[in-house]
């Protein structure tokens, strides 16, 4: 979502089951400022980094933060990028040709958003319908968020452009960060860097049951439902990794670059950063839009396809790199190179990608065309796919790639 960091209502949800005792009633913005001050020393304890000056608190009404979510949706994605993302997700399958992506993401984030912290105006923002109960909750993650911001520049970490994947490792870190810091600050018995590894992860059926009384969340595509969630929980699985591993480092000095990282922190560990896929000159057609999915998004493919969770998780596994284009006036040409880390990863991703496709293309319209090919680039094992009409003048001239950084 770019710029707007926000605190879903999902999280606050499952988090009030803990600590609702401790509810504190809280009217106004000046028992809000109180809070955000007396708070602030427990956050910093609980993040290793010290406050450089005290944030904002101010309240806003939902219409307000309605408002907010279109202003912020509409300067990261002008409609021209909507426009070559939405078409992207039609052709991969991970979300209906008939869903509009705007309206939907608009009417979910308003559904969703506890609150948020605005790197603009460097403001912890409340909406004012709000529980009393879940004050707590909500201004101590977006704390973090203001203290994140004065060690690193968010806005610069967020509004990456058709670097898709790096910024969601950039997400995960800095959700994750919030969501184990805020903890001990709510509850300053349980003790997160004690919690077994993937202990995050594993609370999602907790979640999907309060996600399930959320209306626009419940009916959402996967892919929106799963990457509002992962950056908190998988992002929060990294966080108690990284102290464990690295401790008293602060993990903001070194981010990881990719999901894979995120999802495979010893690939973090070992500095395996993700190979960088690049396109050559002279496409044979117009480029509508272009970026990259990712492990975690190559993982979401799969499961919305194929609808298995766990084997998503394996052809996804051994991930390297990825980019693709949409081609065409039309924006009906898909072209995506992935690179692997071995031959075999690349061949059981390739036998995946041959059955979810097929599934893709069932039933759907006549007159198009898809090639699955493995190739060797740089001594590389990569992946092509493409799926065009079958009229498509880039047939001819496939467009080509070069690879750079990674294990190359």
């Amino acid at each position: 979502m770019g710029r707007l960091i926000p605190l879903g209502a999902a999280l606050v949800a499952a988090l009030s089951l803990g600590c609702r005792e401790r509810a504190q009633a809280v009217q106004g913005e000046a028992e809000l400022k109180d809070m955000v001050h007396r708070m602030m020393p427990v956050v910093a304890q609980a993040t290793g980094l010290q406050f450089k000056r005290e944030p904002l608190v101010l309240r806003r009404s939902r219409a307000q933060v309605r408002d907010y979510v279109i202003h912020k949706f509409d300067q990261d994605l002008p409609t021209t990028e909507l426009a070559g993302l939405e078409s992207a997700l039609r052709l991969f399958g991970l979300i209906p040709d008939s869903l509009e992506l705007r309206p939907t993401m608009i009417d979910l984030l308003t559904e969703q958003i506890a609150g948020y912290y605005d790197p603009d105006s460097n403001a912890l923002f409340i909406p004012a319908d709000i529980e009393p109960f879940q004050l707590r909750i909500v201004v101590s993650h977006e704390l973090v968020h203001a203290l994140q911001d004065q060690y690193v520049h968010l806005d610069s970490i967020i509004t990456q452009r058709h670097a898709n994947d790096r910024r969601s490792a950039a997400q995960a870190i800095l959700e994750g960060q919030a969501t184990v810091a805020q903890i001990p600050v709510l509850m300053p018995e349980q003790k997160p860097d004690t919690f077994p590894l993937g202990w995050f992860w594993q609370q999602r059926a907790a979640m999907a049951a309060q996600q399930a009384k959320m209306k626009e969340f419940a009916r959402a595509p996967l892919w929106l439902r799963e990457g509002l969630v992962f950056p908190y929980l998988g992002g929060a699985d990294f966080i108690v990794w990284f102290r464990h591993k690295y401790f008293g480092r602060s993990v903001l000095d070194s981010m990881p670059r990719s999901t894979e990282q995120i999802l495979h922190p010893d690939r973090y560990a070992a500095h395996d950063e993700p190979t960088d896929v690049s396109f050559g000159s002279g496409e044979p057609d117009v480029v509508q839009w272009e970026d990259n999915l990712g492990e975690f998004e190559t993982r979401l493919f799969f499961q919305q396809l194929l609808g298995n969770e766990g084997e998503a998780v394996t052809l996804a596994t051994g991930w390297d790199g990825d980019r693709y284009q949409v081609l065409g006036p039309k924006s009906d040409v898909l072209v995506w190179y992935s690179v692997w880390d071995d031959a075999a990863a690349a061949a059981r991703f390739t036998a995946g990608l041959q059955r979810a496709w097929a599934k893709r293309r069932a039933g759907g319209p006549a007159g198009r065309r898809a090639e699955l090919k493995q190739l060797t680039i740089q001594g590389r094992p990569v992946v092509r796919l493409v799926d065009a009409p079958n009229d498509w003048k880039g047939w001819r001239t496939l467009p080509t790639v070069r690879l750079s950084g990674g294990g190359e």
